[in-house]
């Protein structure tokens, strides 16, 4: 029941509305959370999410799992309907029908309710605009599209499990001026660029993790639920956690992103002679192997996203992660024993791909982690 619903929120997320990645991580968080608390409600074991309703104890957890999805979802992709409602109605035929099953859909409305009273007002979609001026250093859009700061929002808007989306914030990139800095357009301007000399592997990795990333996650969960045979509640538990953890992630990464505004490799290499370091060269032509996102570099969404997700599945497995996650783009499929090596690829990748600096993804990847066992230290905890 639970992958079931995920997939169909992908289907709807992704494939129907045709989110940005950083933004699909939102909803995901949205309909994972009032899953996780309708099961939870009715099974117990987890602490619920912010909330304390308890279900009767007969109440049916896969019903109260489909409502409480069903709910959400149509809440806020009511053009989905048809698709939303033909799952909702696959989801109650493998259910046998009486009492257990209406208590189950009664208390996942319930959740449901509760998730999208909690979110009113909290800064999605809200009119920020990004007022910095193109300067030294200072973000400005890239080419070939040049768009302006995409999803802006989603810097200010409230999390949804740490307390504010400058909590983990951290502090400004190397500056312009400074031998690291020099570093990291080095690296970039050599293994980033549509010409540069990559091995083979190195262009693999950059084209992987090119891919929709909130897609490759989702698929991921649910090759880790099938594979470890995970019963409701601890798949519940999975896709919480991970999704509202994610999703935190993406909104602190923003916050950052606004709060920094560091230019972009394309645009730092390209004007290298007005950065004020002697140790930066210029080359007007330079292009990067993958086409750079509209929103500035500092940190790394995608390493901060995956930071807090393969936390949450290194902690909830106990250090075994065995993490399969699969690539549309490059039609292969990775396995990690370690999160650390999950990591290093994710980090690497950006460098490849020539849009992010080396210190942008460490950083952005730490304070995912960060994120990631705030998430499972303060929330979806084991109780009596």
């Amino acid at each position: 029941m639970i992958t079931d619903w995920n997939r169909t929120a992908d289907a709807v997320i992704n494939g129907d509305a045709k989110l940005y990645a950083a933004e699909q991580l939102v909803w995901h968080g949205f309909v994972s959370a009032a899953v996780y608390n309708a099961v939870v409600g009715v099974e117990g074991r987890y602490s619920p999410y912010k909330w304390h309703g308890r279900a009767p104890a007969t109440a049916s957890s896969e019903a109260a799992a489909a409502a409480a999805a069903h709910r959400v979802l149509l809440t806020y992709f009511p053009k989905s309907r048809n698709r939303i409602d033909a799952a909702f109605e696959d989801s109650l035929a493998k259910i046998p029908d009486g009492r257990a099953q209406d208590l189950g859909v009664a208390f996942g409305r319930k959740a449901a309710e509760h998730l999208v009273r909690m979110r009113v007002d909290d800064g999605r979609g809200a009119p920020v605009s990004f007022g910095r001026q193109p300067a030294m250093g200072v973000w400005r859009p890239t080419p070939p599209a040049n768009q302006t700061f995409h999803l802006p929002w989603l810097a200010k808007m409230r999390p949804l499990l740490v307390e504010s989306s400058d909590q983990f914030v951290p502090g400004p990139p190397p500056p312009p001026h400074s031998r690291q800095y020099a570093r990291d357009v080095a690296e970039v301007k050599a293994l980033g660029g549509k010409k540069s000399k990559r091995s083979a592997r190195q262009t693999e990795t950059a084209r992987f993790y090119a891919d929709v990333l909130t897609v490759q996650l989702q698929a991921a969960y649910r090759g880790h639920t099938a594979r470890h045979g995970l019963d409701i509640v601890d798949a519940a538990r999975l896709f919480a956690a991970a999704n509202t953890a994610t999703a935190d992630a993406a909104i602190t990464a923003w916050n950052a992103k606004f709060t920094h505004a560091q230019w972009r490799p394309i645009t730092a290499i390209r004007l290298a002679a007005t950065d004020g370091n002697p140790a930066t060269e210029p080359d007007g032509s330079w292009e990067p192997l993958l086409r750079t996102p509209p929103y500035p570099d500092y940190v790394s969404g995608h390493c901060a996203i995956d930071g807090a997700a393969i936390t949450v599945l290194d902690r909830l497995t106990g250090g075994d992660v065995a993490f399969r996650i699969s690539s549309a783009v490059t039609g292969t499929t990775r396995t990690y024993k370690r999160a650390a090596d999950f990591n290093r690829d994710v980090i690497d990748a950006r460098v490849f791909g020539g849009i992010h600096y080396r210190t942008s993804d460490l950083v952005g990847n730490a304070m995912g982690r960060e994120i990631g066992r705030f998430a499972l230290d303060h929330y979806f905890r084991p109780v009596d």
